[in-house]
């Protein structure tokens, strides 16, 4: 599986105007499987700010065009697929919404060298006592979930871009070669 780096659909839902003292915007990410990642990619490449083919992998050519796609519409520059990018590009909510295929646990998707090198990561942190299998199990989970709340990061149990940069692991390419 080559490396690759999530694109998200970020959802911001307005609090009730009701309330005296507005809070923070409530905000909802979801992971883009690889086919709505291509679809985003076709719709950025059709408004001419993305020049590669669609591939499905949302690497830095592909974050550069969504940048320049919310600059030269007028859209607040995120940086991240929200509802109004999303509106702006003609993509319909269900389209980017579907669970992605591989969403079926914690290290779905993730092939036995990328646990292995979280595997490592964790040990060598002294977050994991376990040998470097490559096998998702209880041991792993539980250690990355201690690892994170050690952090200050959401204790999801699950490997995010910011995750895997905290471990020392390349967020793009999980399976690279420790450093």
């Amino acid at each position: 599986m080559r490396g690759r780096v999530m694109l998200g659909l970020v959802l911001t839902l307005a609090a009730a105007p009701a309330l005296a003292q507005a809070p923070a915007p409530l905000a909802f990410v979801q992971p883009l499987s690889p086919a709505a990642t291509q679809a985003v990619q076709e719709r950025l490449r059709e408004a001419g700010v993305y020049m590669r083919a669609p591939d499905g992998v949302w690497g830095p050519e592909s974050q550069a065009a969504l940048d320049r796609f919310q600059q030269a519409r007028g859209l607040a520059a995120t940086g991240s697929l929200n509802l109004a990018t999303a509106q702006a590009l003609g993509i319909a909510l269900p389209q980017v919404l579907s669970v992605p295929e591989q969403a079926a646990g914690p290290a779905a998707g993730l092939s036995p060298r990328a646990v292995r090198n979280v595997q490592q990561r964790l040990r060598a942190l002294g977050f994991y006592q376990g040998g470097a299998d490559g096998v998702w199990g209880a041991g792993t989970q539980a250690a990355l979930e201690r690892f994170q709340r050690g952090r200050g990061l959401e204790a999801t149990g699950q490997i995010n871009p910011m995750t895997a940069q905290a471990l020392g692991l390349n967020p793009g390419n999980l399976d690279a070669p420790l450093r």
